[in-house]
């Protein structure tokens, strides 16, 4: 992939995100706050863009969007690799969860 490639792909995957997040915030504010872990003021700003000024936004060359899972043991469970692999993938995810809202809630 070359950099021009990368550079348009970023960009793509920022107007997406911009758009999915804008829907979310507008069709249940709660909701996206807590799938997308961003702060209210955020969720704010966002919802209030106009299509020109999303465009503009997402055509900057830094992904917008980040990973909110930043430890091991959210990544062992969304992966379900660990010594202590558990056979009940709907039951590690939903622990995986757990933890990531318990997370947003300390960071608000």
């Amino acid at each position: 992939m070359t950099n021009e490639q990368m550079l348009t792909e970023i960009r793509e995957a920022n107007l997406t995100y911009l758009m999915l997040a804008q829907n979310m915030i507008r069709q249940d504010k709660a909701e996206a706050l807590f799938r997308l872990g961003m702060s209210e003021e955020a969720a704010n700003l966002i919802g209030a863009l106009s299509s020109g000024q999303i465009l503009k936004i997402a055509s900057g060359n830094m992904l917008l969007c980040r990973f909110r899972v930043d430890d091991d043991i959210v990544w062992n469970l969304l992966t379900n690799h660990s010594v202590n692999k558990v056979d009940n993938d709907a039951t590690t995810k939903l622990h995986a969860s757990i933890l990531m809202a318990g997370r947003f809630a300390e960071a608000v």
